[in-house]
This record gives C-alpha cells, structure tokens and sequence, in this order.
C-alpha cells in the first residue's frame, strides 16, 4: 500500500470520526479545530509520518486554495452593506480601525523579537496574523447568552476581514526583491492583483448571481443544481483573476459580494423561490418562500464544502507545519505569539471601540476572541514557496506556533467565557440601564455564524 493511501485512509478515517461525535463534542471545549490539528500532528512526521511533503506540495497547496477561496466567496456573500453601516458600527470599527492597527501592531512587535528579518518580512508577519477566524472560536460567536450586537459584529469582522488584508499581504510581497509579485511591480501588482482582479470578480459574481436569480424565477434549475452553481461561480471568479496573473483570493472575495448582492436585489414583485418549494404552490404557507434577507439556501452546500475543505486543511497544518516546529521552539517564537493572541489583538481592539459605549467586559471579550486559523495558514504556506524571502522558515514557525495556540486558548476558553461574560451581560441588564450592548442588529444576522451552524 503506498504512502499516498495510507494518507488518504487515515485522512478519511479521522474525518469520519469526528462526524460521528460532531454533535456530542460541539458543546464540549472540545473544537473541530482541536481534533483535527492534533490528529495532523500525529499523524505528521513528528509521529507516524503518514502525512508530509516528500511527495511535493502541490496536492497540499491546491487543497488549501480550495478551502480559502469558497471560505472568502461564502462569508463575503452573506455580509450586506447595511452590516456596516448605523446598525452595524462595531464591524465597521472593527475593519476599519482595528485592522490596520493591528497590521501595524503585529509589524512593530515582530522588529525586536524575530531579529533577521527584513523590514518587510516583518511586515508580512503583521499582515499574516492579522485575519481572524469565526470557525475557532464558534461557541463565543453563536452562544445564544452573548448579545447580539457582539455575535454579528464579530461574526461580520471575520467574514470580512481576512479578505480585507489581502491587498497589505500582495504589497508588502511586491516590495521584497525576487518575489513572484515584485517581478509585476509596484504598479502591475496594484492594477493586476487589486484593480483587475476586482473587476473580475465583480462581473463574474454578479452576472453568476443575476442568471442564478432569472433561472429560479423561471423554473429551470433545480434545488441541487442551484447549490452546485454557487462553488462553479466561486471557481471562475479565482481562475480568472490568476489567468489575468492577478490575485485569485481577492477575485473570489469580491465576487461573493457581487453574487450575494444580485441574489437579493429582487424587484418588486418578484419572488424568490426555495430550492425546495415546488413551482405550483409559490404562495404556499407550508413551503414560505425566504426573506429577501434571509441567507441563501443554495450557499448552504458550498459552506459546508468550504467547512470540510478547511477542516482538512488544519489536519494538514498540524501534519507539516505545527509539528515539525515543535520540535524546534524558541522563547522569541512563543512570545511573539502569546503577543500576537493578547497585545496585537486586543489593545486595537480597545483603541476601535474608544468612544462606542460598549462596557469594558465587551471590549474584552471582542479582543479576545480574534482567533487565527485558515487564512493565515494558507498565507504563511503560500510564503514558504516563494524562494527568495530569506526568513521565510522563521515566519512560518511563528505562524504555525500563533495558530496552533489559537486553536487551543480560544477552543478551551470559548465555552466558559461565553457563559461567564453571558451572565455579566444578563446581570448588568437586570440591573437596569440601557447598555449599547442592547442596540438592535439586522433580523438576518440573528443566524448562527457562518462556517459555525450546529448538525
């Protein structure tokens, strides 16, 4: 039996294990983030050696730039302009002020601990860590305890926010010497990978979303082909922006703004049928037609494709990058990554939301619950093919040591401290006094997280 299908057994094997106790450990500290980076560390050359590199690495990266691009198309399509305006003032600071700051955070810190490193290294260690991820800290972001306002901002933040860091990571790229990107050029890179990209995302989301519309008003697609259409969409909108040697990420990301947009733009007087509401009984109170705000049904395959796809690719994080750098630790790499999870974080966080009438227990609990895992695993790995940054091993150590206690802190601690900071909330209300904690957010927003729905 080769080395590729003992792989894939135990791949498969410790995804359908967990499938079956999905349900008993998703209200355990146990999280899937947890299970599967520690089966990829067993299973990786630190232990048995069943996953690793010696076979090349284009198996390993292709998965991972699956799994990015419909994570990026999926959460950039359920999030709606208004999500960021009045009713949604805490994503908007949290995009629009805490993630520079903590760019620029994660970059100044990186100078006096990870000596070697070239000014724009450093740079690409802020930006790396930058992004967060709702799927590591799912318990803190659908407890049903923890306001509203709290779960959708966060949950907006993360939908958003790894995309948003994608031009800083193509920039600071461009500027090092012998990079895929600096062989574009500053301004090939901006009109290429930010401009063209962008375009072409746009068009192909939109117009995929407008035939999507026209065909269901018609009748002519069925509800399993209407979820298989949503990852063909997400698929030619990152093709074509790399064809253009653009940024395919960046074109999946705009084009799941475009595709959600079109999807709701119903005029009036138009329907939007369910995929699973027959075509004779359009009015029917038994099969209701969703609300025009309502998340898609047809997204719900490609979401949970993008879960599976993202899952796998922890194993594989765990397998060929956390595990062999536990074996070489150093106290400049685990302090680098404690600051990143607590400073980084959560002094932006706090210098965002100065001012909003948010409690102190809020802030803190926002701040902290910004846990790394999917995009800055691909980024980092995406860095490590790139043969001319010099300290490319360093940063990918201090991307792996910040995710792998990522999955851990914010895994163990996303149970008690939901509760714990659900009853302050519950408490303080009782108290009397209207908190801002209180202020209404979309009807639509009310729906658990993305990527973080419950069997």
């Amino acid at each position: 039996m080769s080395g590729e299908a003992w792989a894939g057994a135990a791949v498969a094997g410790v995804t359908a294990a967990y499938a079956l106790c999905s349900r008993r450990l998703a209200s355990s500290p146990v999280s899937s983030a947890m299970v599967f980076v520690g089966c990829g560390i067993l299973l990786g050359p630190v232990a048995l050696d069943i996953v690793d590199l010696k076979h090349g690495s284009e198996p390993i990266i292709a998965l991972l730039e699956a799994a990015l691009t419909l994570v990026l198309f999926t959460d950039a399509m359920t999030v709606r302009r208004r999500d960021l305006r009045t009713d949604g003032f805490l994503p908007a600071r949290l995009l629009c002020v805490g993630l520079p700051l903590s760019i620029g955070a994660g970059w100044l810190l990186a100078w006096p601990l990870l000596p070697g490193l070239t000014l724009w290294e450093l740079a690409l260690v802020g930006a790396v860590l930058a992004p967060t991820d709702a799927a590591l800290g799912k318990t803190a972001m659908s407890s049903p305890r923890v306001p509203a306002l709290v779960r959708h901002g966060l949950n907006v933040e993360s939908g958003l926010n790894d995309g948003m860091v994608l031009p800083f990571f193509v920039l600071f790229l461009a500027v090092i010497p012998g990079t895929s990107a600096a062989r574009e050029g500053a301004s090939g890179v901006f009109w290429r990978a930010l401009v063209l990209s962008s375009v072409l995302g746009f068009l192909v989301g939109a117009v995929g979303g407008l035939l999507l519309r026209a065909a269901r008003s018609r009748g002519w697609v069925s509800g399993e082909w209407a979820q298989l259409f949503v990852p063909a969409v997400a698929t030619a909108a990152y093709a074509l922006a790399l064809v253009v040697n653009g940024s395919g990420f960046i074109g999946a990301w705009i084009g799941g703004f475009a595709f959600g947009s079109a999807l709701r733009r119903i005029p009036s007087g138009e329907s939007r049928l369910s995929d699973a509401e027959p075509l004779e009984r359009p009015d029917s109170q038994e099969n209701p037609a969703p609300l025009p705000d309502a998340p898609d049904p047809a997204a719900g395959f490609t979401e949970h494709l993008g879960e599976l796809l993202a899952s796998l690719s922890l194993l594989v994080f765990g397998a060929v990058l956390l595990g062999p750098t536990l074996e070489h630790l150093s106290w400049r790499v685990v302090g680098y990554a404690v600051l990143s999870l607590t400073v980084v974080r959560m002094v932006p966080v706090a210098l965002a939301l100065a001012g909003s009438g948010l409690r102190g227990p809020t802030v803190a609990y926002i701040g902290w619950f910004g846990p790394r895992g999917l995009a800055s695993v691909v980024l980092a790995l995406l860095l490590l093919e790139e043969e001319h940054v010099q300290g490319v091993e360093l940063m990918a150590r201090v991307v792996a040591v910040t995710v792998g206690l990522s999955v851990l802190l914010h895994g163990v601690t996303a149970v008690a401290l939901a509760d714990r900071y659900g009853a302050w909330h519950e408490k303080a209300t009782t108290a009397g006094g209207r908190l801002r904690e209180e202020t209404p957010v979309p009807e639509s927003a009310r729906v658990a997280p993305r990527r973080n729905r419950r069997p």
